[in-house]
């Protein structure tokens, strides 16, 4: 498979994975006032039942050494930690809010690759991620406006804990751990750190709270398979912009169920985001074309 190739799968992947994901949070904002910790546990429940289907189905043992096994613990800490923040976050703020809080992870992905992988950033990718940035700052708007400050922090923090996690994904990749495997060590953990929590303060829920908690589940296993294959296809650096894409859904679907309308400056970064995405898959394809790695 060729280097181009890899990034087009890379970028199918990652854009999949935003639509799951917002469709996600749709579904776990329908859920109710139930605490994130209990909608983390549901959410992992699913993910494990489809990763431990695909792996009994192949039949494969998964080799593992301390490296590998250290490697999957400190994803899965900070993937669990990602889920409880952003959850909360969803909870608490509007939809495409929350979901640009989240997408500082491919700024902290970038950093941690650099950090852990010894990546190089071109000066080209960095002025892209950088007008991503400028997008997210219209949208979330720091001064305050329209915001609570708690569930903001909350959400950026995990915002940075998913990045982390993204790249030890790649890492783990290179490393041969399969992307099926990689997602039911991380679904497990998550439901184990957060059994204790619901068995001292757990909520009854109705028969629509458990389907609705089922089905955000489902939508999560969806683009956990895709944002772990997207990461295996390709650097965090050459995903990041195209990450972005969540908040356009988010935007749109938090119009068409709760009647959320982003106001002007929100509209103005999501033009932002959405131009940059556009150039930078261009420039990709023009210097994948020219066998140029500059992009």
């Amino acid at each position: 498979m060729t280097i181009q190739n890899q990034k087009t799968k890379g970028v199918l992947c990652i854009v999949t994975s935003a639509f799951f994901f917002a469709v996600m949070n749709v579904f776990i904002r329908l859920a109710g006032d139930l605490p994130s910790i209990q909608k983390s546990f549901f959410r992992n429940l699913v993910a494990v039942c489809f990763a431990a289907a695909i792996l009994l189905r192949e039949g494969k043992r998964e080799p593992l050494d301390r490296e590998k096994l250290f490697w999957l613990v400190l994803r899965s800490a900070f993937g669990t930690a990602g889920i409880l923040c952003n959850y909360y976050a969803v909870d608490h703020l509007v939809m495409a809010d929350a979901a640009m809080l989240g997408k500082i992870s491919p700024f902290a992905a970038i950093l941690f690759s650099w950090l852990l992988l010894k990546e190089r950033i071109t000066p080209l990718q960095g002025l892209a991620v950088g007008a991503a940035f400028c997008g997210c700052l219209l949208i979330v708007k720091p001064t305050g406006m329209g915001m609570e400050a708690f569930p903001a922090v909350i959400g950026f923090l995990g915002g940075v804990a998913a990045g982390a996690a993204y790249t030890i994904v790649r890492i783990l990749g290179l490393k041969g751990v399969r992307g099926p495997f990689i997602i039911f060590f991380f679904s497990a953990f998550s439901c184990l750190a957060t059994l204790p929590a619901i068995l001292l303060d757990y909520h009854p829920m109705t028969l629509v709270q458990v389907g609705t908690l089922l089905l955000a589940g489902t939508s999560a296993a969806f683009a956990q398979f895709a944002v772990t294959a997207a990461y295996r296809y390709a650097p965090a650096k050459e995903l990041s912009v195209y990450d972005y894409s969540q908040v356009i859904f988010a935007a749109l679907l938090g119009f068409l169920l709760f009647r959320q309308v982003p106001d002007a400056l929100s509209w103005a970064g999501y033009l932002v985001i959405f131009a940059t995405a556009v150039g930078m898959f261009f420039v990709n394809n023009r210097t994948g074309k020219k066998g140029d790695a500059a992009f």
